[in-house]
């Protein structure tokens, strides 16, 4: 089993645990390391004991990935930077310290966010190649997303909406739950792959047994619901508190300052549900041998399989 998925079946079994690793992850900083120093600090990793927890002991370890935060060890730029299943490094702007910075802005947010779905998925020796066919998906899953996402504003200022109710549904009611939805046939689209040809799965000593395309499909599922609630809520709280702020006298002879207040909320909210969504559903994924394709199960008698469910 890969260092990266042993760390997370070792030190990710809880939400807590989650969250505080990937706190870690996502410090922009890790962005600035050089691909030389991710490959020493990976061959490093390799050499470790089979031991994660008593391996995280050894002050060398620690030493050769310390961070400028201070108790930040290599195991983090390592998982932040290579993907775990094809152990290929990502490229700066798709990992997952990147995603805060890239996306806040929300330019180009889908054409992003499916690059970081696909930098980050969980692919086999089959899938690695990116065949014309995805590529057209996915284009298009962003164009489609892109074109939807932006319909409201465009229906309010074609058609110059001016019944307050419509008004409130397209500007409060329809964002968030719009952006929930689009964000996760992002990650359906262009994972679909994983669905489609399955990934590998492995029993509890980390030897891979076969490729399960139920677990291709629980893997993407997972994740698509994660990036849904991780932009859903982004965009439904500001919403939610600026309305109810402007109901009150708080800002009653300030209203100019509505637009950055929202922005500066909606990039903090993102800034805290991005570990929150990467931790809800843990890193290492499970699957019950009666949901496993009887083909695979034949050759072992495990009853719960283990695979790298992405991000």
């Amino acid at each position: 089993m890969d260092w990266n998925l042993q760390f997370w079946q070792s030190e990710g079994k809880t939400f807590p645990q989650r969250f505080y690793h990937w706190i870690d992850i996502l410090d922009p900083l890790l962005l600035l390391k050089p691909t030389k120093e991710i490959e020493r600090s990976r061959a490093l990793l390799l050499t470790s004991g089979p031991d994660i927890t008593e391996s995280l002991q050894n002050e060398e370890i620690k030493a050769a990935g310390k961070l400028s935060l201070g108790i930040v060890c290599v195991c983090f730029s390592f998982k932040a930077s290579v993907n775990p299943v094809t152990g290929n490094i990502i490229p700066t702007i798709f990992r997952p310290p990147a995603f805060l910075p890239v996306t806040a802005p929300l330019a180009l947010f889908h054409a992003c966010t499916g690059g970081f779905n696909l930098a980050n998925g969980s692919l086999t020796e089959d899938t690695k190649e990116f065949p014309v066919k995805q590529m057209l998906l996915s284009t298009g899953a962003v164009l489609y997303c892109a074109f939807v996402g932006a319909l409201p504003h465009y229906i309010m200022t074609r058609y110059k909406v001016q019944n307050p109710s419509m008004q409130l549904f397209l500007k409060k009611i329809l964002p968030g739950p719009l952006t929930a939805i689009l964000c996760a046939f992002n990650v359906l689209v262009i994972r679909g792959r994983e669905s489609e040809n399955g990934i590998e799965i492995m029993d509890s000593k980390g030897s891979i047994v076969g490729v399960s395309q139920n677990a291709g499909e629980k893997a993407v599922r997972e994740t698509a619901l994660s990036r849904a609630l991780l932009f859903g809520t982004a965009v439904c709280i500001p919403d939610v508190v600026l309305d109810y702020v402007k109901r009150t006298n708080v800002l009653r002879r300030n209203l100019f300052v509505l637009g950055p207040l929202r922005a500066v909320m909606m990039i903090s909210i993102l800034g805290l549900m991005i570990p929150v969504s990467f931790s809800w559903i843990p890193q290492l994924g499970t699957i019950q041998r009666s949901l496993i394709e009887p083909q695979i199960i034949s050759s072992t008698e495990e009853t719960e399989f283990f695979y790298s469910r992405g991000i």
